[in-house]
């Protein structure tokens, strides 16, 4: 059962009660990411992630990390374009154990110089680790030119310069506004009762601040080009993409299952047939990236460095003939028993019941059943599947990026989707 609760001083709490296991996890989600930080200060948010783990008022790194493997629990943190977390697993005996370190590291951080310039090194080198991986990078790249000039086109990790700007005055000046109650969500699923969570919350997290600062920011503004980077790699490396839908958007299971047909799935038409029926990729396939209020559909590939301008054709081709005729009915089975077979696969865990919890709290500031996610997803016909891809892959509406030794040819009419 899951239970929604909201304590005086505006922290949201979510859980779901599985008495059928033995653990629990916890998680602090921050309904704060990289698209709410200023040009000067891109990476901030992944920055200040990861200097949580260095250090409390009360525990070094060293204490954290003894802490959890105590009692064999994990933890771990990551930061995304619209939100951060924090979660940690354990036995459910030691529930209270998690809440008390999950609060000291997202309440009281110590921020020390030293550990400031050391993680400054991490971040470095994590920046130039996408720089050596390709697939990574023509994603960056790609997402970076969709989104000209919006801080959803911004990578999460910042930039060399903005990542040495950093110090313990700016860090605390983020944290003040950022973690705050307001902006707070804590969500966990597993064997616990939801009034003693509340109450060890209550302790925990009752005196943190309700507000904070306030973010401004529209929707970004789609630039569908045409972007070649040369570097001398074995390989040649392609994104193309469309403009999608945000989270909320009412035709949401229409575009899931449009996904699935393209190019989430190995008996998807692009897997078939870039890489079963012509054996022109290892790696070819598709995904949605859907935020608060913008959304894009993107294909990938990895092909032979001469093979580039052929795999894009039969990539368009494939898009197309999605908006030409609808989807056989065996088709449109097999997309939507894959789909209701994967989300009901990866909610058997705690750690993911846990997130699964947050991420619609996030975006709907509600809960699903699991019954109301299936029929939305049964209730998509091919009609509405032609339907979609019309309004989604109209003329003119993709993007191209390629990574590779060569420049390709690729003139907008080789692009079109008429």
């Amino acid at each position: 059962m899951v239970v929604r609760d909201v304590l005086d001083n505006g922290l949201r709490l979510i859980t779901e009660a599985m008495p059928h296991v033995r653990s629990v996890t916890i998680g602090v989600w921050l309904n704060r990411g990289s698209r709410h930080e200023s040009d000067e200060r891109s990476g901030i948010a992944h920055f200040v992630e990861h200097m949580l783990f260095k250090g409390t008022d009360t525990r070094s790194a060293e204490d954290i990390a003894q802490s959890i493997d105590s009692i064999g629990g994990q933890i771990d943190a990551f930061t995304a374009k619209e939100y951060a977390s924090y979660y940690i697993k354990v036995l459910d005996e030691h529930l209270p154990l998690a809440v008390d370190i999950l609060a000291d590291i997202v309440l009281r951080p110590a921020f020390a110089a030293e550990e400031i310039e050391r993680e400054k090194k991490v971040i470095l080198e994590e920046i130039k680790m996408v720089e050596d991986t390709p697939d990574d990078l023509v994603h960056e790249l790609f997402t970076e030119h969709f989104w000209e000039g919006h801080a959803l086109g911004r990578p999460i990790l910042g930039s060399k310069k903005t990542v040495e700007d950093f110090n313990a005055d700016v860090l605390h000046r983020y944290f003040g506004g950022a973690y705050v109650a307001s902006n707070m969500i804590v969500t966990a699923a597993g064997n616990l009762e939801h009034a003693r969570v509340r109450a060890l919350l209550e302790t925990a997290f009752g005196a943190i601040a309700r507000d904070g600062e306030r973010v401004n920011g529209g929707p970004p503004r789609v630039v569908p080009q045409v972007i070649t980077r040369t570097k001398e790699l074995e390989q040649s490396h392609i994104c193309l993409g469309t403009d999608s839908y945000p989270q909320p958007h009412e035709d949401r299971y229409v575009s899931y299952i449009l996904n699935t047909v393209l190019g989430g799935s190995m008996s998807s038409r692009l897997f078939q047939n870039v890489r079963e029926k012509r054996g022109l990729a290892y790696s070819v396939f598709s995904g949605l990236s859907a935020y608060r209020d913008a959304g894009n559909l993107t294909i990938y590939a990895g092909c032979a460095n001469d093979a580039v301008e052929e795999v894009v054709d039969l990539c368009v081709a494939e898009l197309r003939a999605l908006k030409q005729s609808p989807i056989s009915e065996s088709e449109l089975r097999r997309a939507k028993d894959h789909l209701k077979g994967s989300l009901m696969l990866s909610l058997e865990n705690t750690a993911s019941r846990m997130s699964h919890l947050a991420r619609t709290e996030i975006y709907f500031d509600r809960q699903f059943t699991l019954d109301e996610t299936l029929e939305g997803v049964e209730k998509v016909t091919a009609d509405d599947v032609q339907r979609v891809a019309s309004e989604l892959f109209d003329s003119g509406a993709l993007a191209a990026t390629v990574l590779g030794p060569r420049k390709p040819d690729l003139p907008r009419e080789r692009l079109s989707l008429e």
